[in-house]
């Protein structure tokens, strides 16, 4: 293994850093603290890393002092915990030099190494080193930090490319003018339609529709496989295959365990209750769906009330669809709540004392409260005023005075007697949050 690991020290330190689309994400880099790097797999996750190491080459960092390792390759496998202090040994012996400063580790996928957590921690207190890891599971890696490290580590999550991503990948300048030209504007139009299809995994930007389909649907086949079959030992795959395709067909929909259970045993799919309350843990914690709750002082009203449930991306939406024709309108909600989701975690959806619905409400560590609404099409009279109820009823009972409903082309604002409402194309709304 001493062997394997000098000769994945010395590949490393003799490739150059590949040149990677920045994402809008940033490290915490505490003294003391490990960073933790999470999100779904291949949403980027070793691609920050890179950049992460190319910032600190640019700072003056040697490079001799960072080392990268994926415990994914095949040649470290099967390694031990006991395996794990080979690393530092070994890379110590290679630059003795370095033991008189700080170096940087980036683990990559190191939970498949089983008691990884002693090593890091001792790792942490005996060298100058700061720590990173990544991981494609939030229990994975959270959890167990924070049983086993005790509070020294700081989480940073990493999604599919955001729309501003998406733009900067394809080099487009992702700076918003207050009123963009027409020429830029159809520009925006046209690829805003095109991430909404296509979506933001990395891997597949520019991939013709039959390519980026298959290749999004293996993606979760190996979500489905290796972090949730062979991880938590799942034995009824019928049964939590058929909750995904129910999830990935109705995004943005009320989901209840009750009902879902009621469907699988009509279908004669045998399947506890109990069980598909894990399973669908289970796909919380490896970022495929989110749940948002109902917005409630009550604990209980929150337990009851169905739970709106959001996929990690309108691609692998679109790629798992057993229609032909796309739900915009529900693809449009599912992309408003991923944008939101990048910059918190605290969403809920609103209910008014009369009963209408508010996509989001968001309040952030300011305590301030945000309502927004999807709506893809606001030409319909009937359908512009059904939305624009629903939030000022929200407002009054908020004490809101601004909201905003995200919309494919309309922009607007609407004067209420609850307070303003902007109305904006959500390409011009992702881009100026």
């Amino acid at each position: 293994m001493q062997t394997i690991i000098d000769q994945l020290i010395a590949d490393f330190h003799e490739r150059e850093l590949p040149d990677v689309t920045p994402r809008q994400a940033g490290l915490p880099w505490l003294p003391g603290k490990i960073d933790t790097v999470i999100g779904m797999r291949r949403s980027g996750k070793t691609w920050f890393l890179y950049q992460v190491m190319g910032d600190l080459i640019k700072e003056g960092f040697p490079a001799q002092a960072a080392l990268y390792l994926n415990f994914e390759d095949e040649r470290l496998m099967p390694m031990t915990a006991s395996d794990l202090q080979q690393i530092p040994d070994t890379f110590y012996r290679r630059y003795p030099q370095l033991k008189e400063r700080q170096c940087v580790y980036f683990f990559d996928e190191i939970h498949n190494v089983q008691g990884w957590e002693l090593f890091v921690r001792r790792l942490l207190d005996s060298e100058n080193a700061h720590i990173c890891l990544t991981g494609s599971s939030a229990r994975l890696l959270s959890t167990e930090i924070a049983t086993s490290l005790r509070g020294r580590s700081l989480t940073t999550e990493i999604f599919p490319f955001s729309f501003s991503e998406f733009l900067a990948h394809e080099g487009i300048d992702t700076s918003m003018d207050r009123q963009p030209g027409s020429r830029r504007r159809a520009l925006l139009e046209n690829r805003f339609i095109s991430y909404l299809s296509a979506g933001g995994f990395p891997e597949i930007q520019g991939l013709d529709d039959e390519y980026r389909i298959r290749v999004l649907q293996e993606y979760l086949d190996v979500v489905v496989l290796r972090d949730l079959v062979e991880r938590r030992g799942i034995s009824n795959v019928v049964a939590l295959r058929y909750l995904i395709r129910h999830l990935m067909n109705s995004p943005a929909g009320l989901f209840s365990v009750q009902k879902f259970y009621n469907d699988l045993k009509s279908q004669g799919i045998a399947c506890g209750k109990n069980t598909l309350h894990e399973f669908f843990d289970y796909l919380a914690d490896t970022y495929l769906f989110f749940p948002v709750c109902i917005h409630s002082g009550s604990e209980r009203s929150r337990m009851v009330n169905p739970r709106k449930v959001y996929a990690v991306d309108t691609g692998m939406i679109r790629a798992c669809s057993r229609s032909t024709s796309p739900d915009w309108g529900r693809l449009l909600e599912n992309l408003v709540f991923m944008e939101l989701r990048r910059r918190t975690q605290w969403i809920e959806y609103y209910r008014t004392q009369s009963g209408r619905e508010v996509d989001f409400y968001v309040q952030d560590t300011s305590g301030k409260i945000s309502l927004i609404q999807s709506a893809a099409w606001m030409e319909d009279k009937k359908t512009a005023q059904r939305e624009i109820t629903a939030l000022s009823e929200a407002m009054r009972e908020c004490q809101v005075p601004e909201a905003c409903i995200v919309t494919f082309n309309t922009e607007k604002y609407v004067d209420t007697d609850a307070g303003l409402i902007h109305v904006l194309p959500a390409w011009k709304w992702a881009l100026v949050q």
